[in-house]
């Protein structure tokens, strides 16, 4: 079982930034990718961006040219800097993993429990 434990989030004006921050507990957890999803109020999870193993980035449109998603040289540590935040980007910021267990075929992926960004405008 890996535990995902975010922090970073809070309450911050339009054009503000923010950092979230993500580490996962299971070194012998091989990750293959790792991500940032956010749900607003009575709208579905969407995925804010992504980073691959290799260093491979995906972002939403939404989010293109603001955000930065990267990895820390620990490589179990995930990293969102959120610039010039607007109030669509408020909601629930959720971190994602999955990968393997070291000996085991099967891909596994947990979610952390989340934490609130709002953006006042």
């Amino acid at each position: 079982q890996v535990q995902l434990v975010e922090s970073g989030g809070g309450l911050v004006q339009a054009g503000g930034s923010l950092r979230l921050s993500c580490a996962a507990s299971d070194s012998s957890f091989s990750i293959n990718v790792m991500g940032w999803y956010r749900q607003a109020p009575g709208k579905m999870r969407e995925l804010v961006a992504d980073i691959t193993n290799g260093g491979t980035t995906n972002y939403a449109d939404s989010v293109q040219g603001r955000f930065t998603i990267s990895r820390g040289n620990a490589k179990n540590t995930l990293y969102l800097q959120m610039n010039s935040l607007n109030p669509a980007d408020t909601g629930v910021y959720y971190c994602y993993t999955d990968g393997k267990f070291t000996g085991r075929r099967e891909t596994f992926a947990y979610w952390g429990p989340g934490t609130q960004v709002t953006v006042s405008s």
